[in-house]
């Protein structure tokens, strides 16, 4: 334990949620320098660390952990997460408010990325529950100018994401151990590493339940609802936080962990499909993002699940950009909501007006994630697409590009439409009720964030160079840009064709029900009718019987020991002596009988 103590300062992330512990203390000026300086020296602690250590600690005998992996595969979490670390604190800049919400940014993004680094599974267990604990706090901070954010309902909201964050935590303890048991607590089994390939049905108990810890983190379908409820519930700058880190550490620690498992195949490619028809009826422009995110992790996990070289590079390079455009567009949305205060497409028209900046912008992070040639999705998506073609996957590549047609759909051309380029017509806010551009920060993050996409797209060389493995893939050949660019033109030809027919969905004020109406509704409606038919009378008659048992001991107890029961009278000198004598007596029989 000394020797983890003293090797404190070689732990990436620790700086971040050790310094971030400060950040209330300061004051505003100081509070923002360090805001962002946090990040940029955790960031410089990781480069200095030289790629392949394995820094192990004995905590005791025979118990070895590795809170310190660096490779090829961790690098290119590291590498991100760092940046969009330091791109969310710019974007925070403006809130002055002493809180707890950029505490837990930066403890939240310090966590993840001491789990990506983690080279066993006790630290990888207890990185993984501080992502949740930190977390959070971004739902349940009151720092918000958001008119459609109850505060009772986004503590509601983030009690279930805490459960089902902390969930995932307690799975992934319980398949650790399993995992351990099976090898006879053979300290090198506790090295987080490959654990599966091929079928998860044929995988141990431990492999399944670790599986399962992570597709929750993962947002695998029928576990996908906690990112829906909660995300929309974070703060302006909160949600650009959230939207980093949780899931995309999932998809890391698969790709770790179970890289070539069948089942992600099938499951990536539903992840892509059915947000779709969410994204495209959603109102709530934010809640149209979570599921866009989902379909986006889908494309990642069908990359796992390949398990190639490429398709693993596919991945990484698909996290990476992912992680820039989805926060580029969340920060967009970020701003609309600080300035009109609410994201909803049926409130808000015309914005671009008073929002030309950040209307430009959010098109950025919208063309990147339509993969539209010269920017970041462009060049990061097709790995994926390419490898399901060299693996004979056609069904897979098939699927992926209507895929790729919905997101361009939702998330290409509904997120900066509705969100800026509407009629203005029937809108509670337009043009006239906000009073100008986003804080100068919070523009500056986006363009930063932007010129990223847009120099992944024009020059992707420095990420494929940081890839897991080596590659020579090259996005710019004639038969890759023609066929993206015809998906883009029909994809919006459909839009507006639909548009013009009248046949696209209107934007509604309502509430569209997901599977999570299976526990929020059904759940609680068979509860009450199970308790109403027959566990009500059950408990009710236990009570009772309990309750009998009670008095009845209790009116037995008070006749010996009351007032006038054998052990509550007086007692003479002479009874005493005898009872002492008996006990005595007692006493020397028993010694002389059992000695």
């Amino acid at each position: 334990m000394l020797e983890l103590l003293s090797e404190l300062h070689r732990l990436p992330g620790l700086v971040l949620v050790l310094g971030a512990l400060v950040l209330p203390l300061l004051p505003v000026t100081l509070r923002r320098v360090a805001m962002v300086a946090l990040p940029i020296l955790s960031y410089a602690q990781l480069l200095s660390l030289p790629e392949g250590i394995a820094f192990q600690v004995e905590i005791m005998d025979g118990l070895v952990l590795e809170p310190v992996r660096i490779d090829g595969l961790a690098m290119v979490w590291g590498h991100i997460f760092h940046i969009v670390a330091i791109l969310a604190s710019i974007y925070s800049l403006h809130v002055a408010e002493r809180g707890v919400e950029q505490l837990a940014a930066l403890s939240y993004a310090g966590s993840a990325i001491g789990a990506v680094m983690a080279g066993d599974f006790i630290t990888l267990f207890v990185y993984w529950e501080l992502t949740a604990i930190t977390s959070v706090f971004l739902i349940w901070s009151p720092a918000d100018k958001n008119l459609d954010r109850d505060p009772a309902e986004c503590l509601r909201t983030g009690m279930r994401y805490l459960v089902i964050q902390v969930s995932s935590g307690v799975i992934l303890l319980a398949g650790a151990l399993a995992w351990l048991s099976a090898r006879d607590w053979d300290p090198e089994a506790l090295r987080f590493g490959h654990l599966h390939s091929g079928s998860i049905f044929d995988a141990e108990l431990g492999a399944q339940l670790v599986f399962l810890a992570f597709g929750i983190k993962a947002a695998f379908p029928l576990l996908h609802n906690w990112l829906q409820d909660a995300y929309p519930k974070g703060t302006h700058t909160g949600t650009v936080v959230l939207s980093a880190f949780t899931t995309k550490m999932a998809i890391y620690a698969l790709a770790r962990g179970f890289a070539g498992t069948d089942e992600l195949i099938a499951l990536g490619v539903f992840m892509t499909l059915f947000p779709i028809p969410f994204a495209v009826l959603e109102n709530d422009l934010r809640r149209v993002l979570a599921y866009s995110l989902n379909n986006q992790l889908g494309f990642m996990c069908v990359g796992v699940g390949i398990g190639t070289a490429l398709s693993i590079n596919g991945a990484a390079a698909h996290a990476f950009a992912h992680i820039l455009y989805k926060s580029l567009l969340f920060m967009a949305m970020g701003a609309v909501l600080y300035k009109a205060g609410t994201c909803k497409a049926t409130e808000i028209g015309g914005l671009y007006r008073k929002m030309p900046w950040t209307a430009a912008l959010c098109i950025v992070g919208s063309l990147s994630i339509s993969a539209m040639p010269l920017f970041s999705g462009f060049t990061t998506k097709s790995l994926t697409m390419s490898a399901a073609g060299e693996a004979h996957l056609t069904w897979v590549a098939l699927l992926l590009l209507v895929a790729s047609a919905g997101v361009v759909e939702h998330s290409g051309i509904k997120i900066p439409y509705s969100g800026f380029f509407s009629k203005e017509e029937g809108k509670k806010i337009t043009s006239q009720d906000i009073d100008g551009e986003a804080p100068l920060n919070m523009r500056v993050a986006m363009g930063l964030t932007a010129a990223m996409c847009i120099g992944l797209g024009l020059y992707p060389a420095p990420l494929y160079a940081i890839l897991p493995t080596p590659t020579d893939y090259e996005a710019y050949t004639a038969p890759h840009v023609v066929g993206q660019l015809q998906l883009l033109f029909f994809a919006a030809l459909a839009y507006v064709l639909l548009k013009k027919r009248g046949l696209y969905p209107k934007e509604e004020r309502k509430i569209f029900l997901d599977s999570d109406v299976l526990y929020r509704r059904f759940a609680p409606a068979i509860a009450r009718a199970g308790w109403r038919r027959g566990l009500g009378p059950l408990w009710t008659g236990t009570l009772g019987l309990g309750a009998g048992l009670l008095r009845g001991s209790l009116g037995t107890l008070y006749r010996w020991t009351g007032p006038g029961g054998m052990f509550g009278r007086s007692w003479t000198a002479g009874g005493i002596t005898r009872w002492s004598g008996a006990m005595i007596g007692f006493y020397l029989l028993y010694i002389f009988l059992w000695s």
